[in-house]
């Protein structure tokens, strides 16, 4: 089978202009060679596609049998991701993971948030417009009475992932943190600015792989600090710096009636959204309770330090068979009928 792989690349050469991780989502050639040889070695012609016009071109000339979607998609719109999945199903080419309605809704924090909040627990939000004066924040903040909801609120732009625009200082306890987290993310990311309650307690992610009634959590993976603070976020400082900052707990450490709601919200928050083949759903955890942060339906792939590999390999589960699983199933789906090779082991 011929498959193509979909994908945006960190430049060589970034451009200076915007905030410094404005390319924090694209892959490294190393990640797309890692996935490639996999694919290869399950017998199948690999294409690269790119991303853009590149990849328009690329599936008009010489369409592929399947394509493997990693496009995330360049600037700060809410349909970025959504892009890619549009173009190939116009052509009626299959591909992994999501539709576009659901990498759109999940890119957008708030979105995502009220089509899951019926079947899991969300933390209190609000959505402020980009380009607003202080005057008109203040206003905001004392029309959603965040004094009244919350001592303590997280500040982040509503149309991210990997982290982008949630750094080390992003925790609003005063009206003048939340004014000047807003205007400084407003400037930089030029989107609405996600206003939500910090939930101070444990930071989880769960990973999911499969379809309907057949989805599967493939494990739940606790990210603790390795110095204790009740202020820790998974931010994109630490991120950069996992290995030194933080301890990947896989399976997740968790009470057993706690793991069930868990995963029980994972699944639900999976069904909610429409999520296909994979996804990673983040929560954070207080007094036993998981609220939804975000889902990832898009997750990164890369061998060595994405989180849902590094969860992946604390569960047993190493790279090619985590490939080779979400093959099978996106093949499944798309009624193209998996080789028995990727059957063996998978």
């Amino acid at each position: 089978m011929r498959i193509g792989i979909a994908f945006d690349l960190v430049p060589i050469v970034a451009s200076t202009d915007g905030p410094d991780d404005r390319y924090e989502e694209f892959d490294k050639p190393q990640t797309i060679e890692a996935l490639a040889d996999v694919l290869r070695g399950e017998g199948h012609n690999v294409i690269l596609l790119g991303d853009g016009r590149e990849f328009l071109q690329r599936v008009l000339d010489d369409p592929p049998d399947f394509v493997w979607n990693l496009a995330e998609g360049e600037g700060g719109g809410r349909n970025r991701e959504a892009r890619v999945p549009a173009a190939l199903e116009m052509l009626g080419i299959p591909y992994s993971g999501s539709d576009p309605l659901t990498l759109a809704a999940a890119l957008d924090k708030g979105v995502a948030k009220r089509l899951v909040e019926s079947a899991v627990a969300v933390p209190q939000g609000f959505t402020f417009p980009s380009g607003l004066s202080s005057s008109e924040v203040t206003s905001l903040i004392h029309t959603a009475r965040l004094r009244e909801r919350s001592n303590q609120w997280i500040v982040k732009p509503s149309f991210e992932g990997s982290s982008k625009g949630i750094r080390s200082r992003c925790i609003a306890d005063t009206d003048h943190d939340v004014i000047e987290l807003y205007q400084s993310l407003s400037r930089d990311y030029g989107q609405p600015i996600l206003i939500e309650e910090f939930i101070a307690g444990d930071e989880v992610t769960v990973g999911i792989v499969g379809n309907g009634d057949q989805a599967e959590v493939i494990g739940a993976m606790k990210i603790r600090p390795k110095t204790p603070d009740d202020r820790f976020v998974y931010s994109i400082e630490v991120k950069r710096d996992w290995d030194e900052r933080v301890d990947y707990e896989t399976p997740a450490r968790l009470a057993s009636d706690t793991m069930t709601r868990l995963i029980r919200s994972a699944l639900g928050a999976y069904e909610a959204l429409g999520c296909r083949d994979l996804a990673r759903i983040d929560f954070r955890i207080r007094a036993g309770v998981p609220y939804f942060i975000e889902a990832n339906p898009l997750p990164g792939l890369a061998p060595d330090w994405s989180d849902l590999i590094i969860l992946a390999r604390g569960m047993g589960i190493g790279y090619p068979e985590l490939i080779r699983k979400v093959l099978r199933v996106a093949l499944t789906r798309v009624g193209l009928e998996p080789s028995s090779r990727s059957r063996v082991g998978s």
